[in-house]
């Protein structure tokens, strides 16, 4: 149910550009989700800095999503406004020594990797086939195959909520396993762009790499509706082997099923609700504990209004 004390602030300030009760579902890979409070796209990251900025200082609470993967997003729905950030410019800097690549943090990183890799330029094969915003990557420290945010970006542009506009370098994100200072302190700051270090190449080379990553990746990770990895792998071990020794692969909870292909995969293949998806994560947990004794941390983020499990 929308919050109808925020409506009236929103749309004084964002007039026609506001949209009112929209459903989030068709804006995650999950395809599940409830309805936002409202929604407004940003193209450019001159406008997210308008948006977000003018949300703080209003005191309002916000959301930014981006390609909505790895964010499981209540059937409840969302408070507030969501940022939807289709902010994508890319800029190839090929005769920077060495090359980079900035790019907005709506810009989808897997297209990034491959626009690079036509100029070729190396560096960010792992990341074609990761599907999600460069934000996202940057937020959450993403990874594959050996390499990750933290050992490719130069900088990333953001916005502070106390300080303003900045430019961070990598170490100022105190970047661990899939986090970051921004993903565990959420609500401080926005990422706005990033400059990613390249290396020369040939398009050719590149581009068979990117082709062998993206047929290991198609070959032991399933297809369908999902929100990609459950849960973060603990120290040496993987959560997808854990989750196959419980014998938990194939099991359902109404519209969600572990994957038989890859078990740290959840797949919507019946109508799956948000619930359902918490639900069988909570029972992966559970009887992840009761054989190994690992408490698997999830690798998704939870956004909007959610009642506690058991």
């Amino acid at each position: 149910m929308s919050h109808p004390s925020l409506l009236p602030a929103l749309r004084n300030l964002f007039g026609s550009r506001l949209q009112e009760n929209v459903t989030l579902a068709n804006y995650t890979t999950a395809r599940v989700g409830g309805s936002a409070d409202a929604l407004m796209v940003v193209y450019s990251t001159a406008e997210l800095a308008e948006v977000a900025g003018r949300m703080w200082t209003e005191k309002l609470p916000f959301h930014i999503l981006g390609s909505g993967s790895n964010v499981l997003i209540s059937d409840a729905g969302v408070r507030g406004l969501v940022i939807l950030n289709h902010a994508h410019g890319v800029r190839v800097e090929a005769a920077g020594d060495p090359p980079t690549v900035w790019a907005e943090s709506g810009a989808n990183f897997s297209a990034v990797a491959r626009q690079v890799a036509l100029r070729g330029l190396s560096g960010l094969e792992w990341a074609a086939a990761i599907p999600g915003t460069v934000g996202g990557a940057v937020y959450g420290n993403a990874g594959a195959f050996g390499s990750n945010i933290q050992h490719d970006l130069v900088l990333a542009e953001i916005l502070h909520r106390e300080q303003g506009r900045q430019t961070w370098t990598v170490d100022q994100f105190e970047y661990d396993y899939r986090s970051s200072i921004l993903k565990r302190e959420p609500g401080q700051a926005v990422i706005l762009a990033a400059r990613f270090r390249l290396s020369p190449s040939s398009a050719e080379t590149v581009q068979t790499q990117i082709k062998t990553l993206t047929e290991r990746r198609r070959q032991t990770q399933p297809p369908g509706a999902s929100l990609g990895s459950m849960f973060k792998n603990p120290p040496g071990d993987y959560a997808g082997r854990l989750i196959e020794a419980a014998g938990l692969k194939g099991t359902r909870m109404g519209g969600v099923e572990v994957s038989t292909v890859h078990a740290n995969f959840f797949i919507n293949y019946s109508g799956a609700t948000a619930t359902d998806i918490r639900q069988l994560l909570h029972h992966v947990q559970q009887t992840v504990l009761k054989q190994s004794g690992i408490l698997l941390e999830p690798e998704i983020e939870f956004l909007g209004e959610w009642e506690k499990l058991n």
